[in-house]
């Protein structure tokens, strides 16, 4: 998960992991509806119907032309709003060795918003860059991404961060 401005150098340091990847990748991209099962079948998530948090869903899938562009042809997003509840798996991320430092979100997390568009499969993570980062390696990447030498460099990180890269590409 990208959290602050990137340097030249992440940018360079990006290129280079995109050059060593994007020929061993194939396109495996999940879709929303398989994500949100991935999520609802592995944790504990309180859907809130806050009308600021599906627009900010919204506004993130149309206002990209990176998510907007993976909207089906004549579809309009789907917004879900959840919270990761700290309760059976959802725990390991309120742990404290799992938590972000506090400057990265403001202070401490009391709770993880995620937010998902079922058209799209566009996902957001607020307050565990370590979720985002399993729901970037569970939904893969399309054709369009292995084009883009962040979006490789982002999956690839977040595929050695679970010890999955063997699983997608043979080093």
């Amino acid at each position: 998960m990208i959290t602050q401005e990137p340097t030249k150098e992440v940018f360079e340091q990006w290129k280079v992991v995109w050059m060593n990847y994007k020929d061993k990748l194939q396109p495996n991209r999940k879709s929303g509806v398989e994500l949100l099962n991935y999520l609802q079948s592995k944790y504990a998530l309180t859907e809130i119907y806050d009308k600021k948090a599906t627009d900010a869903i919204i506004g993130n899938v149309t206002m990209n032309a990176h998510y907007a562009e993976k909207l089906p042809k004549g579809a309009i997003p789907i917004p879900k709003a959840f919270f990761l509840e700290s309760s059976g798996n959802g725990k390991h991320f309120y742990r404290p060795e799992n938590k972000d430092p506090l400057d990265l979100w403001g202070g401490d997390i009391t709770r993880i918003f995620v937010g998902i568009d079922i058209a799209s499969g566009f996902y957001m993570v607020e307050g565990s860059t370590m979720l985002w980062d399993e729901l970037c390696a569970f939904q893969g990447v399309d054709e369009k991404d292995l084009q883009n030498y962040v979006c490789v460099a982002e999956y690839i990180h977040s595929l050695k961060r679970f010890g999955k890269l063997g699983t997608v590409v043979a080093e």
